[in-house]
């Protein structure tokens, strides 16, 4: 065949007159379904049974599942900047919940609609890159409305917003709508599984037959609440299923590369506004067929800022210089990729109430956080603030969460998580040991190398970001440590070198109340010494059960 096609190319260029030119590989039509608040792994085909979901089984069957897709925030506007742009939420200035997306900062279906003739929409629940503080007409929209900081309508060709049952009504629209001849690029937003679960009895689990994963206690309400999330997640899979139809009744699912997505986790303790995998690590499907091979799965890191130049690459559109995603659609190909050694994430504020003095980290927290393979870095730069789950403080699960701690009645490990002020400054997890991410490493000599390592390729992640918190503690080399490092101020304190502090020679010029303050504090064991586990953390560890 290779012969005979190559004998009819020759007798072609051998006609006078005949110009034979290279036929550019078909660029794709391109869907963007988007979840909102859906953690890795609620859905059928990653092994959950705490959920159904024929239609996003079966399209995974014909498609690839990525284990490890990681957004780049815990809530939906950093982590859908980051989605549009192809950068970081502080690279993009859009830590604050409430920001706009800033007009120079430049959105993939931009450039699909400027460089390849792309039609481009955007439709469903809200796609939050607008400003979410401020309705048009009241003070704060005012202001976003006089400096021109509302641009969605400038971006994209189609920008409407609606239910999710709306959003089918609305994807028939714009396709109805798109010019003969155009390929489109369409980002559809689920509201499912988000707040407020009223999916109907019909999709709700038995809370009995649930499983829970270490972070959750077993308790009724947690059982209860995440039976409601469930069946969210159930009713988004016909959602998706109505869409995924759509698509063949207008033949156009074999030219659409249609990717399916969280846009953060579950709005659960561990989860939504967390920088633990529950907060970030969410569903990630890719179909593009005859180029993604059916049935593929893949366990490399990927970022949020990675879909967009992912997805120009596909097109065939050059990536902007200014993103800084990696492409896989290597990855998607089947062709050699070396994956990221590092993901980096981020928390800022969460939605639009103002800072009060005695205001949870739901609503404000500052935090930072790079993950390996197999380690967790995490820096709480706003330590003081106590912990309360985003959007779920009233809910069952964690008003029993509560209660069982104030009754004493909660598992010394979760009381860490939750219930401890001032929490840790740096968190360090070995994700193969303790997934759950309930075992705070940080500061064991074990494991002070590659923490090391962690800490700096975070710092470098700041600094190429412009992030304006303060950088992480870093050892001036390996090996070795910093001054004031509190692993040498305990090798100093220890006069009598037992491997233990007594109240005496901890004390040791300081102010006597303040040291017994802290020393009690810290007195995890209440054994009247502190030992270096309990004296080398950034805070003080939990009290023993």
């Amino acid at each position: 065949m290779k012969a005979v096609l190559l004998f009819l190319v020759l007798l072609l260029l051998s006609i006078p007159g005949v110009r034979v030119t290279a036929v550019e590989p078909s660029r794709p039509n391109i869907l963007f379904l988007l979840s909102d608040d859906h953690s890795y792994p609620f859905v059928g085909c990653y092994g959950d049974t705490n959920v159904k979901t024929p239609a996003l089984d079966q399209f995974t069957a014909e498609g690839m599942k990525f284990h490890r897709f990681f957004t780049t925030a815990p809530q939906c506007v950093p982590s859908r900047a980051s989605l549009l742009t192809g950068r970081s939420a502080v690279a993009a200035r859009i830590t604050r919940f409430s920001s706009p997306l800033a007009r120079e900062e430049i959105a993939f279906p931009e450039v699909l609609r400027e460089k390849a003739g792309y039609f481009t929409g955007v439709c469903g629940r809200s796609y939050h890159l607008d400003g979410s503080a401020g309705n048009r007409g009241d003070a704060i929209g005012q202001l976003l409305e006089k400096h021109g900081l509302r641009t969605f309508d400038q971006r994209l060709d189609y920008v409407k917003q609606g239910s999710d049952k709306q959003a089918l009504e609305q994807m028939k629209e714009f396709l109805d709508r798109k010019p003969e001849g155009k390929l489109f690029c369409l980002w559809l937003n689920f509201s499912d599984p988000h707040h407020p679960w009223n999916a109907p009895d019909t999709d709700r689990p038995d809370p009995a037959s649930l499983k829970l994963p270490a972070h959750w206690p077993d308790l009724p309400g947690m059982r209860a609440q995440l039976a409601d999330y469930c069946a969210e997640v159930n009713r988004l899979d016909r959602s998706v299923q109505g869409v995924l139809q759509l698509l063949v009744a207008r033949g156009l699912s074999q030219n659409t590369l249609v990717v399916f997505a969280g846009d953060n986790g579950a709005a659960l303790p561990h989860g939504k506004g967390s920088l633990y995998d529950p907060g970030c690590n969410v569903p990630f499907i890719v179909r593009w067929p005859s180029v993604v091979k059916p049935g593929g799965e893949s366990r490399a890191l990927l970022s949020g800022e990675d879909l967009a130049p992912t997805l120009l690459a596909a097109a065939g559109v050059p990536v902007p210089a200014k993103m800084t995603g990696v492409s896989f659609l290597p990855l998607l190909r089947g062709e050699p990729f070396t994956p990221r050694k590092y993901l980096f994430t981020e928390r800022g504020p969460h939605g639009n109430a103002p800072v009060t003095v005695n205001m949870k980290n739901s609503g404000y927290d500052l935090s930072r956080a790079v993950r390996s393979d197999r380690y967790k870095f995490i820096y709480n730069c706003t330590p003081w603030i106590p912990y309360s789950p985003v959007d779920s403080a009233g809910g069952a699960a964690w008003q029993e969460m509560t209660a069982a701690h104030t009754d004493g009645k909660l598992a010394a490990p979760l009381v860490a998580t939750y219930f401890t002020t001032p929490r840790p400054v740096y968190e360090f997890y070995d994700l193969n040991e303790d997934p759950s991410e309930l075992r705070n490493l940080s500061g064991q000599p074990a494991l002070a190398q590659v923490e090391r390592e962690l800490r700096l390729a975070l710092a470098e992640k700041m600094i190429t970001d412009f992030d304006y918190l303060p950088l992480p503690a870093i050892s001036e080399a390996s090996g070795t440590e910093p001054a004031g490092n509190r692993a040498a101020q305990f090798r100093q304190k220890d006069a009598n070198k037992d491997g233990k502090l007594s109240l005496e020679e901890f004390s040791a010029g300081r102010d006597a109340a303040e040291a017994k303050k802290w020393f009690d504090l810290r007195d995890a064991n209440n054994d009247s010494f502190l030992s270096r586990e309990e004296f080398v953390p950034g805070s003080p560890l939990p009290k023993n059960q």
